[in-house]
C-alpha cells in the first residue's frame, strides 16, 4: 500500500478513472439505462436471439475501447432525434397491421405449392390465371407445378422445377396484412433465402413429410431444413409454424407426424426457439387439407384438433416497431428505369418513417436524394412506417450511386460504413475449425462480403458470456468466441446494441453457413 496520501488520491483517481465515459464499463445515462462507451446495451432494444446465447448478446465489459469511429462527429446520439407527428401510426387510419412471413424449408417441400394454393384459396390469384398456370404446367408435363407457378415465374425456375429468388406476394387475413416471402430452399440460393430471412417477422418452415424426404432436410451435411432453421433464428425471428406437408402420402399418419414432430422439436429447441412459440399444422397443399379451414378428410380430423394454418397465421405476434428512431431501410433490390431516368429501392423499413417529398441520404455512396413517390404492394402510398416492405421511387441521384446492400438513412444520422468488425459469433456444426486467416463470405441484412478472420480474441461461455480463454488457436463446432474480422469492402453496419437489424451477421464458406452472431464493435470505419 502507498504510504503518503498523495499516492493513496492518484490510486483513488485512477481507479475512479475507470469507470469514466473513455472506458468500457457499464455506466447508468441520463435516462437511467445501462449505457456502455456511450451507447445502449443489447439489454436495452428487446428480445436478443437465444441461438447467439447470453454470450452473443452480453456486451463484454471488461475490453477497453480500441479505436474511436471515424463519423462519431457526424454521427448524432438517437437520444437527439425527435420523431415527428406524422411517423407514429394513426389507429383511426383502419389499416390492418403487416406481417411479414417468410416460407423456408428443405428443397421440394412445397414451399411455393402451398403459397401458390393459400393465395388461389384467399382470392389473390383468379380462377382464370390458376387454369393458365396447370395448362402450361401440363405442357411441361409438370403438372403438380401448378400452384408452384404463380410465384415461380422465370423459365428458368420452371425449367429446373425449383425457386431461386424470393417470391413476395399478399393477402390479407382476419387480424393481418401477411407479406409473404416465398425462399427458395436449394443450398445453391441460400444468399437469396438469406435476403427474405432478414425482412422476416415470423416464419413458416415447411417440411415434407414423405419417408426419406424429411431425413434428408434434417441431414447434418446438407439438409436444408436445419440451416434454415438457425438462419432465421439468427435474424431474430422467434415464432415459428412449422407445417408439415404431404401429409397425404403418408396417409395421414399420426405416428408419423409425431415422430417428425419430436426429432424436429429436439433440433429447433437446440437453436433457442421455445416450445411456446413453435406451432405444428400437418396439411396437404395438393389435396387442400387444413390450410383456410378444418381439414375435412377422415383420416386427419379424427387425430388433430388444433387450429388450420390461416388461424395459425392470425395467431402469431407482432414484434414491437421502432417508429421513434431515425429512418433505416436496408436496401434489398434495386429497379432502374431507362424511360424516366429515375431509380428505384425496395426494402423493409426496421426504424422510422418516411414520406413523399422526404430527403434521404443513400449509404454508402452519401448522396442525398428525395422520395418522389412510394408504392406498397403496388400501390402509391405517401407515408410508410417500421415494419413495411415499400418501392421507394428517388430523384435527384444517379442510378450508379444506389446498391443493393446499402441503407436509405436520415440525412443527420448515419449509417455506418465499415470495413473491419469485432463479432461474436456461435459456430455451427462444422467439420473444419475457424483458424486466423481463414477466408469466409459474411451476410448482414442485404450485404455480403469476402471476410477473413484476423484476430480469435476469446473464446466465451455459452451460459455466462463470461470469457474462458484468451487469444485460441481456433473456434470448433458448437463454441461461443469473439473473433476480429477484415472485409475485402465496405459495408453498412451498426453495432447489435444500437441496431438489430444491421447488427447480426452470418458467416459462410463452401456454400455452408458456418457460424452466426452480431456486431459487438466496429472497429475502423470509412469517412
Amino acid at each position: 500500500m502507498p504510504s503518503s496520501e498523495r499516492e493513496k488520491n492518484i490510486l483513488i483517481e485512477s481507479e475512479l478513472g475507470a469507470e469514466g465515459p473513455n472506458s468500457s464499463s457499464a455506466s447508468l445515462g441520463r435516462d437511467g439505462r445501462s449505457v456502455v462507451k456511450g451507447r445502449e446495451t443489447a439489454s436495452d432494444s428487446g428480445s436478443k436471439p437465444e441461438i447467439l446465447n447470453s454470450s452473443m448478446s452480453s456486451v463484454s465489459l471488461s475490453s477497453k475501447s480500441r479505436t474511436e469511429n471515424a463519423n462519431e462527429d457526424k454521427d448524432k446520439s438517437n437520444l437527439q432525434y425527435k420523431p415527428e407527428s406524422w411517423m407514429m401510426p394513426d389507429q383511426a387510419e383502419g389499416r390492418l397491421s403487416q406481417l411479414n412471413l417468410a416460407i423456408v424449408g428443405h428443397v421440394d417441400s412445397g414451399k411455393s405449392t402451398l403459397s401458390g394454393r393459400l393465395l388461389h384459396l384467399l382470392g389473390r390469384i383468379s380462377q382464370k390465371e390458376m387454369h393458365k398456370y396447370e395448362k402450361e404446367a401440363k405442357q411441361q408435363g409438370k403438372g403438380s407445378f401448378a400452384y408452384a407457378w404463380a410465384l415461380d415465374e422465370s423459365a428458368e425456375e420452371r425449367e429446373r422445377g425449383i425457386t431461386m429468388t424470393v417470391a413476395v406476394a399478399f393477402f390479407n387475413s382476419k387480424k393481418y396484412h401477411v407479406v409473404l416471402l416465398d425462399s427458395p430452399g436449394h443450398r445453391d440460393f441460400v444468399p437469396n433465402m438469406i435476403s427474405g430471412a432478414t425482412q422476416a417477422d415470423a416464419a413458416i418452415l415447411v417440411v415434407d413429410a414423405s419417408v426419406g424426404s424429411f431425413e434428408a432436410g434434417l441431414d447434418a451435411i446438407g439438409g436444408q431444413t436445419r440451416e434454415h432453421a438457425q438462419l432465421i433464428r439468427s435474424f431474430g425471428v422467434d415464432q415459428i409454424i412449422v407445417v408439415v406437408n404431404k401429409m397425404d402420402v403418408v396417409e395421414y399418419s399420426q405416428e408419423r407426424f409425431d415422430m417428425i414432430k419430436q426429432k424436429l422439436g429436439t433440433f429447433l429447441r437446440s437453436c433457442g426457439f421455445k416450445d411456446s412459440s413453435v406451432l405444428w399444422i400437418p396439411v396437404s397443399a395438393m389435396e387442400n387439407q387444413n390450410l383456410v379451414a378444418t381439414p375435412s378428410d377422415t383420416r386427419l380430423f379424427t387425430w388433430f384438433h388444433g387450429p388450420c394454418l390461416l388461424d395459425a397465421i392470425d395467431s402469431l405476434q407482432l414484434p414491437a416497431r421502432d417508429y421513434s428512431k431515425p429512418l433505416l431501410m436496408p436496401i434489398c433490390d434495386i429497379i432502374k428505369s431507362q424511360s424516366q431516368g429515375q431509380v428505384s429501392a425496395c426494402g423493409k423499413l426496421e426504424t422510422g418513417a418516411i414520406r413523399t417529398g422526404s430527403k434521404v441520404l443513400v449509404m454508402p455512396s452519401r448522396v442525398v436524394a428525395t422520395v418522389r413517390s412510394m408504392e406498397r404492394d403496388s400501390q402509391v402510398c405517401s407515408i410508410a412506417r417500421a415494419g413495411d416492405n415499400v418501392t421507394v421511387n428517388l430523384q435527384g441521384i444517379e442510378g450508379n450511386r444506389v446498391t443493393a446492400g446499402g441503407v436509405l438513412c436520415h440525412p443527420d444520422f448515419l449509417v455506418h460504413v465499415a470495413n473491419q468488425l469485432e463479432l461474436k459469433i456461435l459456430v455451427l456444426d462444422v467439420t473444419v475449425p475457424i483458424l486466423i486467416g481463414s477466408q469466409l463470405e459474411l451476410h448482414v441484412h442485404h450485404a455480403k462480403e469476402a471476410a477473413r478472420v484476423v484476430k480469435i480474441l476469446s473464446l466465451l461461455d455459452p451460459k455466462t458470456g463470461k470469457v474462458t480463454k484468451k487469444s485460441p488457436r481456433c473456434i470448433l463446432a458448437k463454441q461461443n468466441a469473439v473473433v476480429e474480422v477484415v472485409l475485402q469492402g465496405s459495408v453498412c453496419v451498426e453495432e447489435y446494441a444500437k441496431s438489430r437489424a444491421l447488427g447480426r451477421v452470418s458467416l459462410r464458406s463452401s456454400g455452408r453457413t458456418v457460424a452466426v452472431g452480431l456486431v459487438s464493435q466496429i472497429m475502423k470505419t470509412q469517412d
